[in-house]
């Protein structure tokens, strides 16, 4: 794991995310991000992390920098991104 990262889990998100962990009715991409926290919290390194959920260097610690920043709430929603299609403008129509 990065020298850098220190992920503290408390209590109460612990279990949150064991039990997202434990739901059959998890969204996949919660499990694995959930999965990702709880295995930083026990010091696991990032390579094993990696190898464990199939996951890339870069998305561990994405993911490992979200927990840190938005708790357990910001695991479990995406960010929203810019749209591929530029806003019309302002323009009025020319004849």
């Amino acid at each position: 794991m990065r020298k850098d990262v220190v992920v503290d889990v408390s209590a109460a998100d612990r279990a949150r995310l064991e039990r997202i962990v434990g739901d059959r009715n998890s969204p996949q991409k919660h499990v694995w991000r959930a999965r990702i926290v709880l295995l930083s919290a026990a010091g696991v390194g990032t390579a094993e992390i990696m190898r464990r959920t199939g996951k890339s260097k870069t998305c561990v610690w994405r993911w490992q920098e979200r927990f840190m920043q938005a708790s357990v709430g910001g695991l479990l929603r995406d960010k929203t991104r810019p749209s591929r299609i530029p806003p019309l403008g302002a323009q009025s129509p020319s004849k």
